[in-house]
This record gives C-alpha cells, structure tokens and sequence, in this order.
C-alpha cells in the first residue's frame, strides 16, 4: 500500500502558487485494509475514505469506464492491481496528472512521478488532455474553460481543442446539471481573467449551450468584448459584480430566464437584474434628457432596488456603476438624500384619519422621496 498526493497540489507547487486542499491516492489497498486501518468510508459511487486523524480525502486508485450520457455516466473499477500511473491516465490534463508519493510522516519524498509530461506542458503553459478518455466527460469543457481564467497565459493544445469541440458535437453537454454548470462558471467568473473562459466557450462552440443567446451574440463582436474587458477589471472579484458587469446588456428578463436554467443564487440574480435595469436608466437618460435625470425614473429604480430596506445592496450596485465609469454621481447623492428622510416625520404629516391607510401613507413617501431626489439633482 503507498500513499501519493495528485493532481492540482502538485501543478500549484511548481507553480510557486499556494495549496489549499490535497488530493491524495491509495495504491495497493482494498476497502477491506482501509476500513481496517482506522479509515472511513464516505464514497458513493467510489471508493473514497476520510483519514482516522485528519479527516482528508483518500481515494483507491481506480480505473473508469463510460457506461452512459454525462459526466455520471461511468463505472469505476478500484482494486489493488490497479496502478498509479492508470489512475492518472483518467485525469483531464497532463499538468495536473502528476504525484509524489507521501511517507509515513505525512511529507512528500521522491520524486515527482510524471508519466504523461505534466511539467514539459506546465513549462510550455499549454492544457494538453491526457488520454481519448477527455471527451466522454462533458464536464471537462467546463473545467478547461475555467483554468483558462485563472491561469490565462496559457493557451489549449490543438488536439484538446479538437477534443473539446468533440464534447460540444456530441451533445454531451446537456446531460450536465445546471448546478455544475453554475460552479464551475461561478469560478471561471472570480478568476483573474474571466474572458478567457468566455473565449474557451466561443471557440469550441460551447457558448450556444451554456450562454445566453444575446450575450454568446455579443461576445461574437471584438468591440464588446474589449469593453467588457475593462469592466470586469474595473469591477474587482465578488461573483456579483462580475456577474452584473457580463450580463448588464441584457434584458432583466434574460438574466432571470438563464438563472433558472443555471440555477444561480437569487442573490447574485436579483443584483444582475437590478444592474441592468441601472443601466437602461442612464440608456435612456442619455438619450431621451441629454443626461438629465428625472426624479421619477431615479424613484422607480430606488424602488426596484429596494435601498430602504437593502442599504448595502443599492450603495453596491451605485459603487459598481461608478468603477466601470457610468455617470452616476446624480444617483449617489439622491439616494443619501432620500434614505436620510424621516419617513415617520412624513406619516406624522398625514391626516390623523388616513394614518391607517396604507396608500396614503406610500403616497406620501413617495411624494417626500421625490422631493427629495429633486432637490438633490439641483444641487
């Protein structure tokens, strides 16, 4: 029985970045001698044991077969026959097809065990498949697309690229569940260059799948593209803004359209939707006022955002405004001014026999925030 740490520990040590989490492969052993040594089994479709003392990860070296449709469409064969180097094989890129073996002590000793050229391919920055095996996982288009984006100074092999498109062809892609679609472009979406993941999924034809129609039409044209470039720079990292910088040319209905297919979280979804209907805002301001804001229209998207309640979330989507360069100046202030009024001065102000209707009082709400937010765009 010996132990190997794999896969993405490895690549990220020889690429002096930080390792947060350890895959770790048994070699030699049974269910049998892992249950026996103290190991507890918690693997569903297979062989996966937590460790007696550190609670970590370790799988029986396996081999796989595709069975089915999908990325849960293969049967796994664990046995101690099986070898270091077969297991590797299954993994989806040489760079993180690497191990070393682990000692007693829980430190790494010997070399790194390379058989498929993982350091030759992290040498040349290139994302080169392992085995013809890639292209039954649908899965792994995701997983290229997003390692495009977080490490973008490399570029795919031909021949993966070829495999890719090969996914894409054989429709494999919509036995995906919508939650790993959302994981793994939640991540591509985080990382330092989210457009390479978008430029993965054009050039291999994938965008058509897992994209909406009018932003896969977009990303199609050089100048948005560009564009969208230097916002999501200018938006930083959080999911949110990323997600409302990338979706902001769509319409609110859309975005709502793709989160259900996608499953995204309600939060980041409703903070899309509200971007985007930030953004026909000063659309239509710019075209229909020569860039004059109306008290009106900065009401009903008050409103929409909820800032009375959700102070924090309408500061962030202003903030986010004014990073990628949006003329936003007039809303920031209206908006300091309409959340500073003493609403309970105004209901005090309502007619002792309508305080009780709720109408009246929103009305006059609304007619104090209006004045307000006139007040404040004539400063």
């Amino acid at each position: 029985m010996k132990v190997y740490a794999v896969g993405g520990a490895i690549r990220d040590t020889l690429m002096g970045l930080p390792v947060h989490d350890i895959d770790y492969v048994v070699v030699g052993s049974s269910v049998e001698e892992m249950i026996t040594q103290g190991y507890r089994p918690v693997g569903k479709d297979f062989p996966v044991f937590l460790h007696p003392d550190t609670q970590a990860e370790y799988a029986l070296a396996r081999t796989e077969r595709k069975t089915g449709k999908g990325y849960k469409g293969f049967m796994f064969y664990a046995d101690p026959s099986v070898t270091l180097e077969q297991d590797l094989e299954r993994r989806d890129l040489t760079i993180n097809a690497m191990a070393r073996e682990v000692g007693a002590d829980g430190k790494w000793v010997g070399p790194i065990l390379d058989p498929y050229n993982g350091q030759q391919d992290l040498a040349a920055k290139v994302f080169r498949h392992v085995s013809d095996a890639f292209a039954e996982d649908p899965l792994r288009l995701l997983r290229i697309a997003r390692f495009a984006a977080r490490f973008p100074e490399f570029s795919v092999a031909p021949e993966t690229m070829e495999a890719l498109k090969a996914i894409v062809q054989s429709n494999e892609l919509s036995a995906l569940s919508a939650e790993r679609i959302w994981q793994e472009l939640a991540r591509g979406f985080t990382a330092s260059k989210p457009m390479r993941m978008f430029q993965v999924l054009l050039d291999t034809g994938a965008a058509k799948v897992l994209l909406p129609l009018t932003l896969t039409s977009n990303l199609a044209k050089e100048e948005y593209r560009e564009q969208l470039i230097s916002y999501l720079h200018a938006s930083g990292s959080r999911l949110e803004d990323r997600c409302a910088v990338t979706l902001m040319e769509l319409p609110a209905s859309d975005i709502r359209s793709w989160s259900e297919c996608v499953k995204m979280p309600n939060e980041v979804r409703d903070f899309s939707e509200i971007f985007t209907e930030l953004n026909v805002l000063i659309k239509k301001t710019v075209g229909d006022t020569g860039g004059v804001y109306q008290a009106v229209d900065i009401l009903a998207w008050f409103n929409r955002a909820d800032v009375w309640r959700k102070s924090d979330r309408g500061h962030a989507l202003l903030d986010l405004a004014k990073r990628i360069g949006l003329n936003v100046s007039a809303l920031i202030t209206a908006m300091h001014s309409t959340q500073s009024l003493n609403t309970a001065g105004v209901i005090d102000g309502i007619p002792v026999e309508d305080r009780a209707n709720g109408e009246s009082i929103r009305r006059a709400v609304d007619a104090a925030r209006l004045a307000a937010i006139a007040a404040a765009l004539n400063t």
